[in-house]
């Protein structure tokens, strides 16, 4: 054995590890059991050794004050409750109406005798197939034309005043005499020009033959010639019509039996009474108003600077007088319009209900200002830790 605390460290470690790896080999049948009552084997613990030093205590962490709390929101105030709806009375009943009189029975129709059938008809020959007719040309729908306004007379205007007579406008002053024009220059003649070319002569438009007239309508189609009609036959005599039967002999009528007395008007019922008004319950208190906080007495303003005295206006000259307007021509009358036709009134409105007069809401009240929030404490500074010892460059080390 050595005496180095370094060789011991190592000779432990191994002991250890080899004590682990028996315990888990004797262990391994019942790692995998359903009963995990087994504890794990502790861990290994770090040696002491200089390098693996205890840290010191880290300072306990600051009490800070508490939050502030939150302003408490004001109550907001009940109003009153809506009164009850009254009970409307119940109606009376309606009277009985009075029972109708039996109408007595009507007497029966007689039987509908019975007549000789009708002869038949001849049948009607058969018509030819016509050619069918060519389409006449729909004429086009024109425009209706706009009836012109009747244009109103044009009024007699009366004659322009006489234009006032103005003053003589001053004399113009002399104007200077102005040098003699310098005498033009002799230029030399313009040579000839070339003779232009004659313009040819246009052709002369030639004589188109006439159109043709074109029919008004189309030509009468040759319809097929109609068919002889067969001479009637001779159509036998008539039946003589047979003699109606007897009409049979009416029953004679029933008398009309007398009309029923009429029933006596009955006397009008004794309606009860009207019900008596409800008492309607009282209504309910107007809830007190909360006491809101006083309002901030207002600050004493400055006084407002006495304002300077108004300086006196310049007295200015006089304005030229002004001159006088012409008069007016008297123009004529407007022409007489057409009355305008009397429209329909408009249908009134219903009148829009009445809103309910509600309660007024109270004001809100201020709410405080919140709370500044208190300047909180530092975190105290870091300590410094002792540094590391430098290693030996000898086998030794440091002896126990």
């Amino acid at each position: 054995m050595t005496t180095s605390p370094r060789r011991r460290y190592v000779l432990a470690s191994a002991a250890t590890v080899a004590a682990l790896a028996a315990a888990t080999l004797a262990n391994a049948g019942a790692a995998y059991a359903q009963d995990h009552t087994t504890p794990n084997p502790p861990a290994p613990k770090k040696a002491g050794y200089p390098h693996h030093r205890e840290k010191p205590a880290y300072p306990v962490k600051p009490a800070y004050p508490m939050h502030p709390e939150k302003p408490v929101t004001p109550v907001k105030p009940v109003y009153p409750a809506h009164p009850m709806k009254p009970v409307y009375p119940v109606h009376p009943m309606k009277p009985a109406y009075p029972v109708k009189p039996v109408y007595p029975e009507k007497p029966a129709h007689p039987v509908k005798p019975v007549y000789p059938e009708k002869p038949a008809k001849p049948a009607v020959p058969v018509k030819p197939v016509y050619p069918v007719k060519p389409a006449v040309p729909v004429k086009p729908v024109y425009p209706e034309k706009p009836v012109k306004p009747v244009v109103p007379v044009k009024p007699v205007y009366p004659q322009k005043p006489v234009k006032p007579v103005y003053p003589e406008k001053p004399a113009y002053p002399v104007k200077p005499v102005k040098p003699a024009v310098p005498v033009k220059p002799v230029y030399p003649e313009k040579p000839a020009y070339p003779v232009k070319p004659v313009k040819p002569a246009v052709p002369v438009k030639p004589v188109y033959p006439e159109k043709p007239a074109y029919p008004r309508s189309p030509a009468k189609p040759v319809y097929p010639v109609k068919p002889v009609y067969p001479v009637k036959p001779v159509y036998p005599e008539k039946p003589v019509k047979p003699a109606y039967p007897v009409k049979p002999v009416y029953p004679e009528k029933p008398v009309k039996p007398a009309y029923p007395v009429k029933p006596a008007v009955p006397v009008k019922p004794v309606y009860p009474q009207k019900p008596v008004k409800p008492v309607y319950p009282e209504k309910p208190a107007v809830p007190v108003k909360p006491v809101y906080p006083q309002k901030p007495v207002k600050p004493v303003y400055p006084e407002k600077p006495v304002k300077p005295a108004v300086p006196v206006k310049p007295v200015y000259p006089q304005k030229p007088v002004k001159p006088a307007v012409p008069v007016k021509p008297v123009y004529p009358q407007k022409p007489v319009y057409p009355v305008k036709p009397v429209y329909p009134e408009k249908p009134v409105k219903p009148a829009v209900p009445v809103k309910p007069v509600y309660p007024e809401k109270p004001v809100k009240p201020m709410y405080p200002q919140r709370p500044v929030k208190p300047e909180y404490p530092k975190h105290p500074e870091k300590p410094e830790y002792p540094k590391h010892p430098e290693k030996s460059s000898k086998s030794g080390g440091e002896k126990e």
